[in-house]
């Protein structure tokens, strides 16, 4: 509410936006941020003062805690934890503004404002991942603690929270405990050695509150707490109010090709993995470096852990193989054994187990891989039938892995084949102990104990949620038990998946298996683990007639980037299955985005959407590939016309059809529809609803204005200015509405002048900062911006206006564009690779015709109008400069009644 107030620690001085884009001081913002203009200088700390949708992190800090408090109710919480493992301090708010405040409503059951604390363990920004290792444990304690009546943290431990501020000089102390305590409090200074020094008891009723009058030239203060013992449990010392440069934007990845060095090459592309960046590939930087070497070690590491995620196993091993040859060929035992690992991996993924043995033995060489190393050889081991060898390797890999989940459930799976009952059960009660949501120590008790109570608490903890007996079926069958793997599996044997019988069959060479797996219902299965090729490729061979296999092996390739092999498996699906529409819908994807076929592609989805024409997910994506195709406007409408129960079940699908009937002129039904639905915004898709039914009534009052029922239409201006409830949003912050104000001043000059020009005014006060790069929005905008200057009388302005769009488009129509690096939102190009370079061709012909209309040259602005109707013929701007007269009434070179009375109202105002 009105009172909250966000706590971040007393050494932030400035905070950055998600991916470090964005920076800001902070409390006290002084520039534009997060697409709010706070350069009057605004405290960002208070929510009332954020107006747009924000996220603001800590740029760094010292201190541990993060909060939030209300000055209304004098009380917050606080989250507690050490900055070293848990430095992410961030808040999130949707804003005061319109449209954060239909977010919040659509958001939550009460629709009252919320603001999110996030606190980041292991990473300062949202994004900014961190690796973790194969079997690795990370460990960190985080604490929530609600607080009162002690105002802005300026210091927490888990014992006192507390606040100190310096004011007219005096010193105000404040502490809270969270529960009760005695402790001791010390004041002291550079002027005064002791300013106050008390004993003090707290409960979480009952605050300390004191003033202490402190030397006028005092200039070091420090609070100190400590408990009975003596202990300090607090202190804080307020930090010197220095300056402190704003951190700067973080750019985005230069292009491969841009990159000078082989070290910079393989840390970008690093980056980029641990980043899971939207738009850049870390293939294209690792392939990059190893066209410069291709002995590279680093490069080839990295490369071979990318092909081997990917399934392409045999790929992989040639890389890894390249990179010991490079890390031996001076010294047989390299510092760094990580390669010798990752080629047992993919040997052992290919079934190669005593060259996946050799490789892992050399791999423990190095200190930081044997817990792994010996882990995997244990389980290779194992696969080799050596059992008595394999326990040996699992003890010594727990000699450094002692917390390895995996290589204790082996350990004790290995205890009880030997028959070793008694040291087997001790060690899964201690596993238990170390990890109470094991699921391998808690099965291997009730193997050991046939106590039903370790199988009921463990099936509690595991649910029928199948993935959770996968994987840990897949941890015995990857140390040769597949006894036990089936057996886990057959406690979850009346589950309807074809997944859990095509690995029952996989571990038990079960015909029966696989006929179970041909008859389930298939829908909401995806499988996705590396284990699942080895899986499906089985099924395959031993039942070629499924097509499930077929189809979720494609998908799973495709997942991985590794399209070629979807492609082929999409269509051994529909060869099995001719109808599969999801197998079309996928091979369409695959051939318009990867083989460049888009009429093959087009040809595949009207073939899905006939096998399946109640699903309006498909209808959806053949309609934005029929718009990616240029396909005619009419007949798209009529289509959608003759589906519209289909289409008005998807928001985003409805939306896209009051778009078309906006742009062929159909006003009154848009309105009509606009009216009778409600509507559920979506990320990715924020204003385009609320931007139609603007539209909608701009086109309404347009024909009303060439009517000359002025009332009328400034009643539907008006009307677009405010958006319904069923709309789901309110304007968003970035959004200009400039055409709104221009058609008001069009309606106004036949009923109250002096009115038309205040809304002229309103137009250049909207686009006022307006800079470059333009785009389509931004450039209708503008025009309207030159218009209104015309309207005031002001030519050359507006003449000027024109020649901005005109020149933009002539500098910047053949440009080759790129997706903008920190965008996290491409909804036009979630499925069908769209083309930056067509779309920038298109707006910069709707900026030339904008200027050309504006000059007045009809024939010029034509002639760029259709030259972008022939790439996009339903381009909403382009169609909406047809449709809608943006001159006003009588409109001449020159109005003298208007410009008398902007001349004077100017010189008045």
């Amino acid at each position: 509410n009105d009172d909250t107030r966000i706590i971040l620690p007393p050494d932030v001085h400035s905070v950055v936006g998600q991916y470090r884009g964005d920076v800001s001081k902070f409390p006290i913002a002084t520039s534009e941020f997060s697409g709010a203009d706070y350069s009057e200088g605004v405290d960002i700390s208070k929510y009332r003062n954020i107006t747009a949708p924000t996220a603001y992190m800590a740029n760094r800090s010292s201190y541990n805690f993060i909060g939030s408090y209300d000055y209304g109710k004098e009380a917050g919480l606080l989250h507690l934890a050490d900055h070293h493992v848990s430095p992410g301090k961030k808040q999130w708010t949707w804003g005061t503004g319109e449209y954060g405040s239909r977010w919040v409503r659509n958001l939550t059951d009460s629709g009252v404002p919320y603001v999110e604390l996030m606190a980041g363990v292991f990473t300062d920004n949202q994004p900014d991942f961190t690796f973790i290792m194969p079997y690795e444990e990370k460990n960190f304690k985080q604490f929530f603690i609600p607080y009162k009546n002690i105002g802005a943290v300026k210091n927490a431990s888990l014992e006192v929270l507390a606040n100190l501020e310096i004011k007219e000089g005096r010193a105000h102390i404040r502490l809270y405990a969270p529960e009760d305590i005695k402790l001791s409090v010390l004041l002291s200074g550079n002027a005064a050695a002791s300013y106050l020094k008390e004993s003090a008891e707290l409960t979480p009723y009952e605050t300390y509150d004191k003033w202490i009058d402190i030397e006028p030239e005092e200039s070091g203060l420090t609070l100190t707490v400590r408990d009975r013992s003596g202990r300090v449990i607090l202190s804080y010392t307020p930090p010197e109010d220095k300056k402190e440069k704003l951190p700067k934007p973080v750019p985005g990845a230069k292009d491969p090709k841009e990159i000078t060095t082989l070290e910079e090459l393989y840390l970008t592309a690093l980056h980029l993995e641990q980043y899971r960046h939207a738009l850049r590939r870390p293939e294209e930087y690792y392939l990059e470096g190893l066209r410069r070497d291709p002995a590279d070690i680093r490069l080839n590491n990295g490369y071979g852990k990318i092909l081997y995620k990917k399934g392409l196993f045999d790929e992989a091993e040639k890389h890894f193989r390249a990179a010991i040859a490079r890390a031996t060929a001076i010294n047989p035992n390299p510092y760094d054994c990580e390669p010798f690992y990752n080629l047992g991996l993919a040997l052992k993924m290919q079934g190669r187990f005593q060259e996946a043995y050799d490789a892992f033995y050399k791999s423990i060489w190095d200190g930081k891989m044997q817990d792994k190393g010996y882990y995997q050889l244990a389980c290779v081991a194992a696969k080799l039938n050596d059992f008595s060898g394999a326990r040996q390797f699992v003890e010594e890999a727990l000699v450094r892995g002692s917390h390895s989940m995996r290589a204790r459930k082996l350990r004790i799976a290995l205890l009880r084949r030997e028959g070793r009952i008694d040291e087997a059960i001790e060690y899964a009660k201690s596993s238990i102990s170390i990890d109470p949501l094991d699921f391998g120590s808690r099965y291997e008790l009730f193997l050991l104990t046939r106590d039903f109570k370790h199988l009921n608490e463990l099936t509690t903890i595991m649910g029928m949620e199948l993935d959770n007996y996968i994987e840990l079926s897949l941890s015995y069958a990857e140390a040769n038990l597949y006894t036990d793997a089936s057996n886990v599996l057959a406690l979850v044997a009346e589950a309807d998946k074809s997944m859990l019988h095509y690995y029952m069959a996989y571990y038990s060479n079960s015909k029966i298996e696989l006929g179970n797996a041909e008859k389930m219902d298939h829908r909401c299965e995806f499988p996705n683990r590396l284990q699942s090729i080895n899986v499906l490729e089985y099924a395959i061979e031993n039942n070629p007639s499924d097509w499930f296999p077929h189809y979720a092996l494609g998908n799973l390739y495709y997942d991985k980037g590794v399209w070629f092999k979807a492609i082929k498996c999409w269509k051994d699906a529909l060869g099995a299955a001719p109808r599969c529409s999801a197998a079309m819908r996928n091979l369409a994807i695959a051939t318009y985005n990867k083989l460049g076929d888009k009429d093959e592609a087009l040809r595949l989805m009207e073939r899905a959407a006939i096998y399946a024409p109640d699903d309006a997910r498909l209808y959806y994506e053949l309609d934005i590939l029929r718009r990616q195709m240029n396909y005619p406007v009419k007949k798209r409408l009529k289509d959608m016309a003759d589906k519209i129960e289909l289409v008005e079940s998807r928001d985003d699908l409805f939306t896209e059809y009051i778009t078309l009937l906006v742009g062929e002129k159909y006003y009154d039904y848009a309105l009509r529809a606009l009216n009778r639905h409600s509507f559920h915004p979506w990320d990715g898709g924020s204003g385009r609803i609320i931007r139609q039914y603007s539209y909608t009534h701009l086109g309404i009052a347009g024909e009303l204005i060439k009517d000359g029922d002025y009332e009328e239409a400034i009643n539907h201006l008006n009307a677009a200015l405010t958006y319904p409830e069923n709309l789901g949003e309110g304007r968003p912050g970035w959004m200009r509405i400039a055409e709104i104000y221009f058609m008001l001043g069009c309606a106004y000059e036949n009923v109250d002048k002096i009115e038309a020009i205040e809304y002229y005014k309103r137009v250049l006060e909207e686009t006022d900062g307006i800079s470059e790069p333009y785009n389509t929005t931004s450039a209708t905008q503008l025009f309207f911006r030159a218009r209104a200057f015309g309207r005031l009388g002001k030519t050359k302005q507006e003449q000027g206006g024109y020649n901005r769009l005109i020149n933009y488009s002539e500098e910047h129509i053949d440009d080759a564009m790129e997706l903008d690096y920190f965008s996290v939102l491409h909804p036009d190009f979630v499925v069908f690779d769209g083309d930056p370079k067509l779309v920038n061709h298109v707006s910069c012909c709707y900026m030339a015709a904008l200027g050309y209309y504006g000059k007045g040259m009809k024939d010029k602005s034509d002639e760029f109008i259709q030259k972008g109707l022939e790439v996009d013929c339903a381009h909403p701007g382009l169609l909406f400069i047809k449709n809608i007269d943006v001159r006003a009434p009588k409109d001449k070179d020159e109005d003298p009644t208007l410009l008398r009375v902007a001349k004077w109202n100017t010189s008045t105002t």
